[in-house]
């Protein structure tokens, strides 16, 4: 028994004095878990593969405030893609929107009625200033009244795959907020609603569609009506000391939001060295707050990932390396990787990565063959990253898997000309007959014996 006490006691001393020798190691794991964040809501995402790096609580609906907007200017750059309306398409500013204009408790420029305003007059107020009037102007433009854009914003929500999101109004304002004058359809007691996957990964749909939402976005003062407005995303290169404190290198959008039911929120993006990152962070208790905790993950990610080139073009995976061609020259097609895979991970766990392939089992025959002709490049099917390093955070996409790689055949595989398929046709079918007779040969055999 002494001599188990005595175990045990010096057992203790070591691991006590491995704390006292290595504190690092115990700091470095709890930094791992949290980046300490006041944000009851937050993600980091790679804003080119859609990849998330860290996440809390990612999947609450919560209000997003005025970070709603983002899919107003979403919508406004689609119409104007598709032709429906021009930067320099004018419109006047209605009764109601006038009203929200006049309203000395929500942002706003200050519009004036039976006056033209263009598309980029208004975008912008809306982009730089958060001005909500400019907002319902464009939204009453697009679909003519408030309430079919709040339909039209709901049908892309669901296009895009925005999980537990719903749009009430076009602006982020509490429905209690608007006198009575909210969207048809909607409830004087509503709010719209935002998880920050879905944030995020509306966030991601707008700088990739439409990339030049960010020349406006990066825009920290301009001037309206020869007014000054300025940018509430502080992270941008303002001038003055009030906001130098909270000016983060990169930065470049893209809408904060707050409301007493919200608390302040922001959606942002940054790229460093070609690198483009999408925060959200929800519901924290001040601006302030929120701009730290934003640049706590662009910290996270930009010291802890780096792009890598996992694999390149054309890269075959064991057990998908070929597939069988029927009336083929070759009997089979080599089948890899369409592009180089350059992927974010953590630094120095490359080796915990891995493909998964699948084959597209509509490209082949019943036999699971392809059928020549095919073409190099002809797709087969798609590989998944997988890692194997521990609990994997996934991507901000719910209906469609972007994250899927394509895997195609890397050589052509011509058509054998009539006569030998011809002479294949024949030795197949001579070669089934003597198999065929040859198994009936040998059950008589057994059963004569």
């Amino acid at each position: 028994m002494k001599h188990t006490y005595q175990k045990l006691l010096s057992l203790m001393m070591i691991v006590l004095l491995g704390f006292a020798l290595f504190p690092a190691l115990s700091v470095s794991a709890k930094e791992d878990d949290s980046l300490d964040l006041h944000a009851d809501s937050a993600i980091l995402v790679d804003a080119e593969s859609g990849k998330i790096l860290y996440a809390k609580e990612a999947d609450r609906s919560l209000p997003p405030a005025s970070m709603t907007k983002i899919m107003t200017e979403y919508l406004v750059w689609e119409a104007i893609d598709k032709g429906d309306i021009k930067w320099d398409t004018k419109t006047q500013i209605s009764d109601y929107a006038y009203g929200i204009s006049a309203n000395k408790d929500f942002s706003g420029v200050g519009l004036t009625q039976n006056k033209d305003y263009t598309v980029r007059q208004l975008y912008e107020a809306m982009a730089i200033n958060s001005d909500n009037a400019t907002t319902i102007a464009l939204a009453e433009l697009i679909a003519g009244d408030e309430s079919k854009f709040v339909k039209k914003m709901n049908e892309k929500a669901k296009e895009m795959g925005l999980k537990d999101s719903e749009f009430v109004n076009s602006t982020g304002i509490d429905n209690k907020d608007l006198g009575g004058k909210h969207p048809k359809g909607t409830n004087a007691n509503d709010t719209n609603k935002l998880t920050a996957k879905s944030a995020a990964l509306l966030a991601y749909n707008l700088v990739n569609d439409y990339p030049d939402a960010l020349e406006i976005s990066k825009i920290p003062k301009t001037k309206f009506e020869n007014e000054t407005i300025d940018n509430w995303n502080r992270m941008l290169p303002h001038k003055g000391d009030n906001f130098k404190q909270f000016y983060y290198k990169g930065v470049d959008g893209l809408k904060t939001g707050y409301t007493d039911m919200a608390g302040y929120c922001f959606t942002g993006t940054a790229e460093r060295d070609g690198k483009r990152l999408i925060t959200v962070v929800m519901q924290t208790g001040s601006e302030k707050e929120r701009f730290q905790d934003t640049a706590k993950l662009l910290d996270y990610g930009y010291k802890q990932f780096e792009s890598k080139e996992l694999y390149k073009k054309g890269h075959q995976v064991k057990g998908h390396k070929t597939l069988p061609v029927i009336k083929g020259k070759e009997k089979t097609a080599k089948v890899g990787l369409k592009n180089n895979v350059e992927f974010p991970v953590k630094k120095s766990e490359e080796k915990d990565y891995s493909l998964k392939v699948t084959i597209d089992k509509d490209k082949l025959n019943k036999d699971g063959e392809l059928e020549a002709p095919v073409k190099k490049g002809t797709k087969v099917g798609t590989a998944e990253i997988v890692y194997k390093g521990g609990k994997d955070t996934g991507y901000i996409f719910t209906q469609s898997k972007k994250g899927d790689l394509d895997v195609v055949v890397t050589n052509s595989v011509e058509k054998d000309n009539w006569f030998m398929l011809t002479l294949k046709a024949i030795g197949h079918f001579f070669a089934n007959l003597f198999s065929t007779i040859f198994e009936t040969v040998k059950g008589w055999f057994f059963v004569v014996r």
